[in-house]
């Protein structure tokens, strides 16, 4: 049995990933944590007025993104696959779960409200219509009532 969770470079990932953890340790199942780097819009707009070295952005995304969680893969308790692809995150998702036959696909939602969801897309509202198997959505912690 294969879980796929999504990660990227906001803090809310940590929390994802700890969700996907316990769900691959309570199913015994291996774990694939997967980054997708995908080019901002900002960017590629851009790109033919100044150079931008697609390369570098890749490479310093994937640091921001996998030195967070170095330490919550080293004490995992079942078997953990790092992946980096590219891609608009949530078809590259769905396609990587497709892929592997995954049987649970974890990825969390930063609650933007419906609005920006629209504008800026909505990465687990598409994932949860495409993919062939259940998707767990993680939603941020609330913040403290003042």
């Amino acid at each position: 049995m294969i879980i796929v969770v999504g990660i990227d470079d906001t803090e809310h990932s940590v929390r994802v990933l700890e969700h996907a953890l316990k769900a691959a340790e309570l199913k015994d199942a291996a774990l694939h944590v997967v980054h997708v780097f995908h080019m901002p819009p900002t960017v590629t707009a851009g790109y033919g007025i100044f150079p931008v070295d697609v390369d570098k952005l890749a490479v310093a995304e994937r640091r921001r993104v996998w030195e967070p969680v170095e330490g919550h893969l080293a004490r995992a308790r079942v078997p953990v696959e790092r992946v980096d692809i590219e891609g608009y995150p949530p078809d590259a998702l769905v396609a990587y779960v497709k892929n592997v036959g995954a049987s649970l696909l974890v990825v969390g939602t930063r609650g933007r409200g419906e609005l920006a969801s629209m504008v800026l897309g909505s990465t687990s509202h598409r994932a949860i219509h495409l993919s062939p198997c259940d998707v767990l959505v993680v939603k941020p912690q609330s913040e403290p009532a003042l």
